[in-house]
């Protein structure tokens, strides 16, 4: 079963679907996990595959928008982690007052960028019972850390001017997300997405770049213990490289798992047999800790 719903998140109006299992009722409450997209993604885009798989093996499963995304208030293509991770954390209280719902066994999923959102989110709220993690970072600033200093300089020289622009003038410089995000894979993802998904497309301001590089979700993953943490890389990943998440789980403390999916680059993990598996391995933490 799926049922639109809206709440809020800061004063926005949230625009989400819930997933349910067939016959769900208030006589049994079930687990609940809030599913947490990407880089400027939509509720609309492969969280439907997770969402409906989740609803299907017992669990309230809830696909939102974030703020100023797909069909949620707030402003156009605002993205900056610190309101996602709030927009999820007022998710959770939204899953809390459903009648289907067990409020004290609510769990996250999150891909991509939302990855890094869950392992934060749950770092910072301890509502969170158990965290799957897919593809994702800990430390936004990590790959820059590492180029050459000319590389960095022009960087550090737009993200400068981007701040006392906004602060002159109450304004950001707005962009084409692939104009950040623009490695090969990512441009062919998001292009294809965007022709059945003409929604998906938005601008984002040039303060995103500075906000991810300042994200360092591994600064807080110890503190989900005793809390479980499950995290599912790509091996050929190019966006969110295998050893982002080697440097989250040597951080993190019991229980945790880390998976590395040979073979496969960031995008394939969405369909055929890695999309099976993900959901699979998800699938079976869950039914371990929440």
């Amino acid at each position: 079963m799926e049922r639109r719903v809206n709440y809020y998140s800061q004063g926005s109006k949230i625009s989400a679907v819930l997933y349910l299992p067939d016959g769900a009722g208030v006589d049994r409450r079930l687990p609940g996990i809030v599913l947490c997209h990407g880089f400027r993604c939509i509720k609309e885009l492969i969280l439907p595959d997770y969402a409906c798989a989740f609803a299907a093996a017992g669990y309230a499963a809830l696909a939102f928008d974030y703020r100023g995304f797909g069909e949620s208030e707030g402003e156009r293509g605002r993205l900056i982690p610190y309101d996602q991770v709030m927009d999820i954390r007022n998710s959770m209280t939204f899953m809390e007052t459903l009648d289907e719902v067990d409020p004290e066994r609510i769990g996250l999923w999150g891909t991509s960028y939302g990855a890094a959102n869950v392992v934060y989110t749950a770092g910072v709220d301890g509502r969170a019972r158990c965290v799957v993690a897919q593809v994702g970072f800990g430390d936004g600033g990590r790959g820059m850390s590492r180029r050459r200093p000319e590389e960095v300089a022009p960087v550090l020289e737009m993200i400068r001017n981007e701040r006392r622009q906004r602060v002159l003038t109450g304004k950001s410089t707005m962009v084409d997300p692939l104009m950040i995000l623009s490695d090969p894979d990512s441009v062919a993802f998001f292009t294809e997405a965007a022709k059945s998904l003409p929604q998906l497309k938005t601008q984002i301001p040039l303060e995103t770049v500075e906000a991810t590089l300042e994200y360092r979700p591994e600064d807080v993953v110890h503190r989900i213990a005793p809390r479980a943490l499950l995290l599912i890389a790509a091996e050929l990943d190019v966006p969110a490289p295998a050893d982002e998440f080697r440097s989250l789980y040597a951080k993190a403390g019991e229980p945790k798992k880390l998976i590395v999916m040979e073979g496969i680059r960031h995008y394939e993990i969405y369909g055929g047999e890695p999309l099976k598996r993900s959901i699979r391995e998800a699938l079976d933490w869950y039914r371990q800790y929440l």
